[in-house]
């Protein structure tokens, strides 16, 4: 077991595990960012997930380095059972600039995690697709469409989502 892997195992689905250590590492050496690429491989889910979510983290303050594996976040892991992993996935794709034909597939993605079961994936599914139809009108509507059953919806978690997209976005704050 690599050194990454053993840092991201354990705990339980609420758990990171070791993963601030892991993030250190790779800040002090940033070929490690191929083994963590390879982790969102792995037999066991959390370590995935928590392998997707430093690739997350660390996208935000070094978009160069996980710019080369992007494709990750468009993969099979999309259609992931784990809605934590799906979480990820949906959270990371704005970070990224993607070509027409993966972005085709990028606004797929979001538009089905609109749907999806959990809350927090459908919130920031929406969150996303909000912030690409900053580029692409096209999606202002979708977006709008699911603002205003956001903030009909029963879920506090929706409804904040939804005022927070409003607030930060004037296609969004139209109806």
């Amino acid at each position: 077991m690599t050194e990454l892997r053993w840092l991201l195992t354990g705990g339980d689905r609420r758990s990171i595990a070791d993963s601030n250590q892991v993030r250190r590492l790779i800040e002090s050496d940033s070929s490690l960012v191929k083994e963590l690429v390879s982790l969102t491989a792995d037999e066991n889910w959390l370590v995935t997930q928590r392998a997707l979510d430093l690739m997350e983290k660390l996208a935000h303050e070094h978009p160069d380095w996980i710019e080369p594996h992007k494709q990750i976040f468009i993969g099979p892991l999309a259609q992931s059972d784990k809605w934590e992993i799906r979480l990820q996935i949906v959270r990371a794709l704005p970070l990224f600039d993607w070509s027409k034909s993966e972005m085709r597939c990028v606004e797929e993605i979001l538009i089905e995690n609109l749907e999806f079961p959990q809350t927090f994936v459908r919130a920031w599914s929406l969150d996303s697709l909000a912030t690409f139809s900053e580029r692409n009108k096209k999606l202002a509507p979708i977006v709008r469409r699911y603002l205003l059953k956001f903030e009909k919806s029963d879920s506090k978690a929706l409804q904040a989502r939804a005022r927070n997209i409003r607030a930060r976005q004037p296609v969004a704050g139209s109806r």
